[in-house]
């Protein structure tokens, strides 16, 4: 049986394997921002007119929903369009997948989904059920289970589509700025000003926040 101790360590765990990611994702277009002329790119993109971000939201998505992690999609969006609009972009994808996800859950059933997630997602499902739109803005602030994953698994529990929706862009929002920032500044520093960081400390306060709500109610019956 899974103790709240257990699910603590698991989302320490994961939070740790997120943070790594991050960093050698970072790292990672750094050093390609060294030896790329990565500064020319924003301009040839927005060369593309509109489909340039309609491509982007098409790939983003197909790749959440073949559990590519969220962080590298919203970094390159940042990379590709700027803060602003790569979080748009970034949160559109988002979204996209998350509809998608969530209906191929349903589609699959409800048994399917369950026996290929088998304990990781699907003790929350008594919990998902209880608390709609404010337990899927919780469960998409914190580093669970990859973006694509939670959509399938909402798609097998008992919540309703409406609060997954809303739930998922509330939840959604605060990293996308954040990681489309830091894909921005590796481009072009001087155009990330502190306002564009502001989504980001706000996220990480309500993440902070979603974190010792989810370890407090995930202890009660």
């Amino acid at each position: 049986m899974t103790t709240a101790d257990d699910q603590a360590g698991d989302f320490r765990r994961r939070a740790l394997v997120r943070a790594g990611a991050l960093g050698l994702g970072v790292g990672a277009v750094a050093l390609l921002a060294s030896r790329v002329p990565l500064g020319s790119v924003p301009a040839e993109v927005r060369d593309l007119g509109a489909f340039g971000p309609a491509a982007a939201i098409v790939a983003g998505a197909a790749l959440l929903m073949a559990l590519v992690p969220r962080t590298a999609i919203s970094l390159a969006c940042g990379l590709l369009f700027g803060a602003v609009a790569g979080a748009g972009v970034a949160l559109v994808a988002a979204v996209s997948a998350a509809i998608a996800t969530f209906w191929l859950g349903r589609w699959a059933g409800r048994e399917t989904v369950r026996r290929r997630l088998r304990g990781r997602i699907a003790r929350l499902d008594s919990w998902l059920a209880q608390r709609g739109t404010l337990a899927v803005v919780v469960v998409r602030l914190l580093p669970i289970a990859p973006f694509g994953l939670v959509g399938y698994a909402y798609g097998s529990s008992a919540t309703r589509f409406r609060h997954y929706l809303a739930g998922t862009a509330l939840g959604g929002a605060p990293s996308a700025f954040a990681y489309a920032a830091i894909g921005a500044a590796v481009v072009s520093p001087s155009g990330v000003t502190l306002l564009t960081y502001l989504p980001a400390v706000l996220g990480a306060l309500v993440s902070a926040s979603a974190a010792v709500y989810w370890r407090v109610t995930s202890r009660r019956p």
